[in-house]
């Protein structure tokens, strides 16, 4: 295996000599991995693998041999009849290549990858965030919906496997779907702290399945004190000067550099010189090339008709039979298509399109005679560029995206392929792809072509799986249920677009439910909570919280009220998500009468994490209102988990439903984890509805989603708790605030012009110290991180409590939060620094000894 060295340096020492980072562990670590920098608010150093063919041109053999040789690796530690009912799961982008790989080493193994594209016409099968990410990333979408069905083992592959954070969330949120006995994780290197090296372990016994671990080599790195710092500092340094040289680095290059003419008639030398030799340049400040390209040719590689262009939707064993007996006559036709004094070819792929490019390069790799063939990747992720033998990422090409990804335009990279002296560049790329921004002066080709004497354009067709035969919809969906047959609001001041469960026996004691949910053996939303009592003391604490902030709710109520009027629709459609939503939609709706004199429409929908939005209920919306004036609203925002899960969701209606003009923007009272555009305020305060649960709602409870009661053409399901009206201040809720609307007119309209000319970006801020807080507790799983007052609140009436975090000094908001921690024997811990004014944190290791018999946390 080919080391990561450069002229006898190892290609990590530039960062380690500077940073002080070590690796420590396997001999073969450095012969695998070299080191790059890049800005990330977590860390600065990048491993760059020399065996993946993503960022480092390789021998494909080498690349394929190293994914082929750990799937051998996995059928052996299964068996064979084990590995024969096993499913392989590789990550996009980056592991799209080695996964398909690892698949070809299990043998009958069926292969999909997750994707970042959404594709009309195939419903999501499932989707999840990696934790560093602030949009959902990856996408599930399987031609076949029972793909990810059964108990055989499911085997996961990732390039590296450093904090195991991705891998396990992803093992979590799959097993919730579909539940299995038994795991492998794979990666070419594990590179865990001694502290994570035990969570794979504890991680097993709390799902109930077995995890294993199978990777090509194995250690870790050592950070001194201040490495993130140093290494912030250092691209800075680098960029600025980069910048400041008009997009040249003033510093002479450390070692030699080959660069090649471009032809007099494409205006290229200035820009290939730029992206030659950059020690630090992202690619500002470049001259835009003209005209067309004659060393540019498009190769017809006689694709089978019908087989896939990778596993996105699935790739069979099946499939592979049919690949294997094309292969020779497709690398035939790029080997007589190559200049006849090629001696050096690079086959790039494309982001998540990488496993074809690497067959296909090791078929040229055998059939082209003196030619050296190299493979790698273009690819989204942004790594800083630095001309050293002791620095893995040499140069690197910027251009723009070009398959009109559903994240926006943007750039993207290819590295170490200028000045590497290829004699052609044979570019594959799917038909989505295949777009003029790939042909545009300033596109991958045109970049590829200042480097080259030869660009070969090869063209996969995008394969897209035939419409899934839908079950037919009864035509007429039923109309909202009203109060006071369901819920005690009146009946114009919300329709809810839910079932009525009343008589079904749904709830089940907490601890119980917990086990459940952490366990992976049950959904959140497949059964009910104990309905909270409140005790006197605590009713006596929600009434004066309420007269507290009644007027300051107001004015957040009639705040992004009047944006949604100034901004989405001046006759929105109010779509609260039921139910801690529906109080705050009347309360605009209740401010659009008052302020405007119109009556908006408003209904009630439930939305389930994991499981989307309740799609009957949107298509009932779509027949009764123009999508495009739905303004979905929510009381609050946490870390955003909603947020993403609604963008998800609408994306997955209008692939399958073809129905568009849903806009996911959701409107908020209060937006503390800063992850929409449309609220009334970003503080985080008591909102006294969180206070409690259906006695200010309507006494309707949280919503149901469970197979056996809720059908494909049902409504989502949710009880009336007719029997609590005794302790129901739902409707003097509401009153309460309302009467306050004429004493903050002046405020709201000093609130709003603020905000409408202010920077309401999203920061996700919240998320990421929800993240922080997830490491700094050792929990590793953000679903139980709860962040606000509002979801802090929910942890104590709903959850298993572990304990709850203040922010110094918070005052009377948080009075209720210290009565029920009381109330429940969990602790209080003030933290100096802290972005939310209180976070709850769900036990992280729930059995059911994790409580005594009187339901009180017990502390470890």
């Amino acid at each position: 295996m080919n080391k990561a060295v450069n002229d006898g340096v190892w290609s990590g020492s530039w960062v380690a000599e500077r940073l002080g980072v070590q690796f420590v562990g396997d001999d073969e670590l450095t012969g695998m991995l070299g080191l790059a920098l890049r800005r990330n608010p977590k860390r600065a150093h990048l491993l760059v693998s020399n065996v993946l063919g993503k960022h480092v041109p390789q021998s494909p053999s080498v690349v394929y041999g190293a994914g082929f040789a750990l799937g051998r690796r996995v059928r052996d530690l299964l068996g064979a009849a084990e590995a024969a009912r096993a499913v392989v799961l590789g990550y996009a982008e980056t592991a799209t290549g080695l996964g398909h790989a690892v698949a070809d080493g299990v043998g009958l193994a069926p292969y999909l990858h997750s994707t970042r594209r959404p594709v009309a016409g195939v419903a999501r099968a499932g989707g999840f965030e990696e934790s560093h990410s602030h949009a959902t990333s990856h996408l599930l979408l399987p031609e076949d919906p029972a793909l990810l069905v059964g108990d055989g083992p499911l085997v996961l592959v990732d390039d590296e496997f450093s904090t195991g954070n991705t891998v396990l969330n992803t093992v979590r949120d799959l097993h919730e779907r579909y539940p299995r006995r038994r795991y492998v994780v794979v990666a070419l290197v594990d590179m865990r702290s001694a502290a994570d090296a035990g969570r794979l372990e504890e991680f097993a016994r709390e799902i109930g399945a077995r995890v294993d671990l199978v990777a090509a080599a194995s250690g870790t790195v050592r950070l001194p004190e201040g490495v993130l710092e140093k290494g912030q500092a250092l691209v800075a340094r680098y960029e600025a000067e980069s910048a400041g040289a008009g997009g040249l680095s003033s510093a002479a290059p450390s070692g030699p550099v080959a660069q090649f003419p471009a032809p007099p008639s494409s205006g290229v030398a200035a820009e290939a010189a730029q992206d030659a030799n950059p020690p630090g340049a992202r690619g500002t400040a470049r001259p835009a090339p003209t005209g067309p390209h004659p060393n540019i040719t498009r190769i017809d590689l006689h694709w089978p008709p019908g087989l896939p262009d990778g596993g996105r939707h699935g790739f069979t064993p099946q499939h592979r039979t049919r690949l294997e007996a094309a292969l020779p006559a497709m690398a035939a036709r790029l080997a007589e298509a190559l200049p006849a004094d090629a001696h050096r070819v690079l086959v790039l792929g494309f982001e998540e399109l990488m496993y074809t490019p690497l067959r296909l390069a090791r078929e040229l790799e055998q059939v082209a005679e003196g030619v050296e063939v190299r493979y790698s990747t273009t690819t989204r992720s942004p790594v800083l560029a630095v001309d050293d033998p002791g620095y893995a990422i040499r140069t690197r090409l910027v251009f723009p995206a070009h398959d009109t990804p559903a994240d926006g335009p943007g750039e993207r990279y290819a590295y170490n392929v200028a000045g590497a002296g290829f004699d052609a560049v044979i570019a594959v790329v799917d038909s989505v792809a295949d777009t003029p921004e790939l042909h545009a002066p300033d596109g991958l080709l045109a970049r590829l072509a200042a480097h080259a004497p030869q660009v070969l354009l090869a063209v996969v067709p995008s394969y897209v799986p035939g419409p899934l035969a839908l079950p037919e919809r009864h035509p007429m969906l039923p109309e909202p249920l009203r109060g006071p047959a369901f819920s005690s609001y009146a009946p114009d001041e919300v329709g809810w677009l839910l079932q009525d469960l009343s008589d079904v026996t749904l709830e089940a004691p907490t601890e119980e439910r917990e086990e459940a949910i952490q366990s992976g053996g049950a959904h959140y939303a497949e059964s009910l909570p104990m309905e909270y009592q409140p005790s006197e003391q605590y009713q006596e604490l929600f009434h004066t919280a309420l007269e507290e902030s009644a007027a300051r709710l107001a004015q957040a109520a009639g705040a992004v009220t009047e944006i949604v009027l100034a901004e989405r629709s001046p006759r929105p459609v109010l779509v609260s998500l039921a139910r801690a939503g529906t109080p705050v939609g009347v309360l605009m709706r209740r401010w659009a009468q008052f302020r405007h004199g119109v009556e908006l429409p408003h209904y009630a929908v439930s939305i389930v994490r994991g499981r989307g939005i309740d799609a009957n209920a949107l298509r009932w919306l779509a027949q009764h209102h123009d999508p495009r004036d739905v303004v979905f609203v929510d009381g609050w925002t946490g870390k955003g988990a909603i947020t993403r899960e609604l963008a998800a969701a609408i994306r997955e209606f209008e692939v399958s439903d073809g129905i568009t003009g849903f806009d996911p923007e959701i409107a908020v009272l209060a937006d503390p984890g800063s992850c929409v555009r449309t609220y009334g305020t970003r503080e985080d305060y008591l909102i006294p509805s969180a206070c409690l649960n259906s006695t200010v709602s309507g006494l309707i409870s949280r919503t149901v989603l469970r197979a056996d009661l809720v059908g494909p053409h049902d409504f989502h399901g949710a009880k009336f708790y007719r029997e609590l009206a005794g302790a129901d201040v739902s409707v003097a809720f509401l009153d309460a605030v309302s009467a306050r609307f004429p004493e903050v007119v002046d405020a709201v309209d000093a609130t709003v012009k603020e905000l409408l000319s202010g920077d309401r970006e999203p920061t996700w801020e919240g998320w990421a110290g929800v993240e922080r807080i997830s490491e700094e507790y050792g929990i590793h799983d953000v679903n139980l991180v709860k962040p606000g007052v509002g979801e802090t609140t929910r942890v104590l009436l709903r959850r298993v409590p572990w304990k709850i975090l203040a922010r110094a000094g918070a005052g009377a908001d948080l009075d209720h939060v210290r009565l029920l921690a009381e109330q429940r024997g969990v602790p209080v811990e003030e933290v100096a620094e802290l972005p939310y004014t209180c976070v709850g944190l769900i036990h992280p290791k729930y059995t059911r000894g994790a409580t005594g018999a009187d339901g009180k946390a017990v502390n470890v």
